[in-house]
């Protein structure tokens, strides 16, 4: 599709779409102890060596970055699940396998920074790809069922990514149909598309994943 490839097509660009994706829960393994860590997101651990605890993705990269932990891929990661799913996918083509909401982005993540923790990392990496091209074509098939008598899109299970470029197609094609019959409707949504969403700003996290 056109949004993958261009950024002013979609609301909000990869890096932030990762950063979103960083809140999201993972298991990691310490090989250090670490007293509990007090957040304003919550509070993790204490840390002991080889107790698996859960932890925020953005967290666990952090402390993987430091060698002070293995992560655990999550279950969905594994060759079998990702072919059960790749096999559903194909053999579905109106219906979209249900995945984490941003399986996307967390897969990227543990690949470019926990790449000795995967098992099978190419094929894993192989079957994501695979999926997320399946995806994108049946989303391309439903958006060519749009026309001037549809009032509403329902595609149940996609994911942040996918959402993030189907959207502003979506209302800018219904918006374009409507214009004509009934441009009091369209007037507010057309106001509003101009405006970016905004990323919440949640304060010291950068500071210290970098640190």
């Amino acid at each position: 599709m056109a949004g993958q490839s261009d950024p002013d097509f979609s609301v909000f660009s990869a890096a932030e779409m990762e950063f979103l994706a960083e809140d999201e829960m993972i298991e990691i393994v310490p090989n250090m102890r670490m007293e509990e860590l007090n957040l304003i997101s919550g509070d993790y651990g204490p840390f002991l060596p080889r107790i698996a605890t859960e932890v925020p993705l953005w967290l666990a990269v952090a402390l993987k970055k430091r060698g002070k932990c293995s992560i655990l891929p999550p279950k969905w990661m594994s060759v079998e699940r990702l072919t059960q799913v790749l096999e559903a996918e194909r053999d579905s083509p109106k219906e979209f396998q249900q995945l984490p909401f941003h399986y996307v982005e967390i897969s990227r993540l543990l690949f470019d920074h926990a790449r000795d923790d995967i098992p099978d990392i190419y094929m894993v990496r192989s079957l994501i790809e695979d999926i997320r091209n399946v995806r994108f074509h049946k989303v391309e098939s439903g958006l060519e069922t749009i026309s001037a008598r549809t009032h509403a899109v329902k595609l149940k299970n996609l994911s942040a990514m996918e959402v993030n470029i189907v959207r502003p197609f979506v209302v800018r094609t219904l918006q374009a149909f409507y214009k004509h019959d009934s441009p009091e409707l369209i007037q507010q949504p057309a106001q509003m598309s101009g405006r970016r969403p905004q990323v919440a700003d949640r304060g010291p996290r950068r500071d210290l994943r970098r640190r």
